[in-house]
């Protein structure tokens, strides 16, 4: 009888209840933190795009002093403007010419990495009252 039960090798049923049970807190814990990993990677994501949208409007408005965007200009005049070359009164050009000297700023508007519209490109502009806005594709 002792030799059997020495040579008797495996797991018990306890051991394999304690290490499912481990495993199972293990994953209660990590999900969560993951799925917020997730969120905060797409607003860290969206951050940078406004910054280089940002950018790419300030060097627009530098070399364009007089033909600057502002809250004005159309989505199309603003997405021409950025991705297009252009000559010093703001005219575009897909191609470079002798005028059209400046840009592009932008290879394209980034995509949008969170909220309703997510993995759309184009611009989000405010158009109504108070918050309201409408989303325009390129």
């Amino acid at each position: 009888m002792n030799r059997a039960r020495r040579n008797a090798r495996g797991f018990s049923l306890i051991e394999l209840v304690i290490v499912v049970v481990i495993i199972a807190i293990i994953g209660a814990i990590a999900i969560p933190k993951m799925s917020r990993g997730a969120q905060g990677a797409g607003d860290s994501a969206t951050i940078q795009d406004l910054a280089v949208l940002r950018s790419a409007t300030d060097l627009y408005n530098s070399e364009h002093p007089s033909a600057q965007l502002s809250a004005a200009t159309t989505v199309a005049g603003v997405t021409n403007a950025l991705t297009l070359y252009s000559d010093a009164f703001g005219n575009t050009s897909a191609t470079k010419t002798a005028a059209c000297i400046y840009g592009p700023y932008l290879r394209a508007f980034p995509v949008l990495q969170v909220g309703t519209n997510k993995n759309a490109a184009g611009a989000l502009t405010v158009t109504g009252p108070a918050g309201t806005s409408s989303y325009h594709a390129e």
